[in-house]
């Protein structure tokens, strides 16, 4: 994918740099920046997301059972159609099956991202929001309080957890806000009770 093209560039231009073309070594810098790593595995993961994301046939699975329902009753009654209208007149089919479809079929669990604050200092070099849904799993980093500014910021990211699975979250990251609550002036400890 991208990730492949990236790194078959970043050969070609480390040819480059020992001839010191103009302007390549600039080029081969942001190449290997971290935030366009991470940008690049985003974009492959949404990517792969899209490719595989399975959508429902009908948002009205229900009323297509009633109404197949109604055109069995006037079809030829054999051994298999009166099955077929038992099976689909149930009510574990009707209630619990077809009602779980169409609950699901109609609701969007795409995760929505808080909007950006108003407040955004500007001489900030980047601000990054990151969205990672944990689901009782940990978040396979841990944090710690920057000795000399007093910013809660990752002090490490744990190989294949949550947060390195990610991509977007890396040692060194200053954390301003978790879960809507801003951080700036809590312990460590009360951070990771938010997390």
């Amino acid at each position: 994918g991208v990730s492949h093209v990236l790194t078959l560039v970043l050969q070609e231009l480390s040819l480059l740099c020992k001839r010191d073309v103009n302007g390549v070594g600039m080029l081969y810098d942001l190449l290997r920046s971290r935030w366009l790593q991470a940008l690049l595995k985003i974009y492959e993961c949404l990517q792969h997301y899209l490719g595989k994301r399975p959508a429902p046939v009908t948002l009205q699975a229900r009323a297509l059972s009633r109404e197949v329902v109604e055109l069995l009753r006037e079809a030829p009654q054999s051994g298999e159609i009166k099955e077929l209208r038992r099976l689909l007149r149930s009510p574990h089919f009707k209630a619990a099956l077809l009602s779980a479809h169409d609950t699901v079929a109609q609701k969007d669990f795409e995760p929505t991202l808080p909007p950006l604050p108003d407040n955004i200092p500007e001489n900030e070099e980047a601000m990054r929001i990151v969205c990672l849904v944990k689901n009782n799993q940990p978040l396979g980093a841990t944090i710690k309080r920057h000795e000399i500014t007093g910013d809660i910021t990752v002090a490490r990211v744990i190989h294949g957890g949550l947060a390195d699975r990610s991509g977007l979250l890396y040692a060194g990251d200053k954390l301003v806000e978790v879960n809507g609550v801003p951080v700036e002036g809590l312990e460590p400890e009360q951070v990771i009770n938010i997390l």
